[in-house]
């Protein structure tokens, strides 16, 4: 049994736990991680192989943006666009930004091929559409980054077919200087259904913080929401759906807003114990009912 428990981790056990905490890192913090599973691990092969299969996986979920290499804009590090292992779309440059991701930097663009864009039909749609959501965007996140995909029938030519178009909003703020990091991410897939002329939106939207000053606080949460509106004309959807993301978006941060103001009051309280001898709540209304001293002197018989 003590031989099992001393026997040495193989390369793949190690590759993975390395994989893992680089994965589970915190918005913005990879490549801090990385160096100090590097200096830890003294196997460069073994590093190696973790952070090429860890740093796609991260950048995808963490939907991060990059200033592609010819200056024309940002694109997004996401599954939506992902056109090969380090190729990923920009729909509205209609270019193709081919990335490092251990670097975490743009390398190269290349013009988008035909066969890689919608038809003139879709991209009606997506360009109307995305045009609202960066208006959105730049009211609201003053670092945000957004794009607008057509995951599904892009070769859609004309009205009688449905299609899926997918919004990314990522908007990150990192400043390690400072102790905290974070990020916001909200995914909405648009599926427009011709056949009943409604649009159905389901969103998904994750929040991600870190405070790390002489602590280690950590905010990882989500929330879904579905909505639906009627299928109309190219710009009077994407005011329509612009609209609802606006209305959820907010929604939700009002509800994070509320979440905060009560932490104090309720949140931490809650986490205290019960008290040892008394058994009851720590009556955080009026602590001047509780005398440490009082109760110590009588336990101990003092002043008797």
């Amino acid at each position: 049994m003590a031989d099992e428990e001393s026997q040495e981790l193989s390369e793949k056990q190690k590759k993975e736990i390395a994989k893992w905490f680089l994965v589970n890192s915190p918005a913005g913090e990879i490549q801090y991680v990385a160096k100090d599973i590097r200096s830890i691990l003294k196997d460069e092969n073994v590093y190696k192989m973790a952070v090429s299969e860890a740093f796609p996986l991260y950048n995808k979920a963490h939907l991060i943006s990059l200033e592609m290499s010819n200056r024309s804009g940002e694109v997004l590090v996401t599954s939506f666009g992902e056109l090969s292992d380090n190729e990923y779309l920009d729909p509205r440059t209609a270019q193709v930004a081919m990335v490092d991701h251990i670097k975490q930097t743009c390398i190269n663009v290349r013009h988008a091929t035909d066969e890689e864009l919608p038809s003139v039909y879709i991209e009606e749609f997506r360009c109307a559409l995305d045009a609202e959501v960066i208006k959105y965007v730049g009211e609201l996140y003053p670092k945000g980054v957004c794009s607008v995909y057509c995951v599904n029938g892009k070769d859609v030519e004309g009205p009688g077919s449905n299609f899926e178009l997918t919004v990314v909003i990522s908007a990150a703020r990192n400043s390690p200087q400072n102790f905290c990091n974070g990020n916001w991410r909200s995914i909405w897939n648009i599926g427009f259904k011709d056949d009943v002329q409604m649009i159905e939106v389901r969103g998904k939207i994750q929040v991600g913080a870190h405070y790390f000053e002489e602590g280690n606080v950590q905010l990882d949460t989500e929330h879904e929401c579905m909505d639906s509106t009627i299928f109309q004309l190219p710009e009077d959807c994407a005011i329509a759906v612009a609209n609802i993301i606006r209305h959820h978006e907010t929604e939700y941060m009002a509800s994070l807003e509320v979440s905060y103001a009560k932490l104090p009051d309720t949140t931490f309280k809650d986490l205290r114990r019960k008290l040892p001898v008394t058994r009851t709540l720590f009556p955080w209304h009026n602590t001047l009912q509780i005398s440490v001293t009082r109760d110590i002197t009588k336990e101990l018989g003092i002043g008797k």
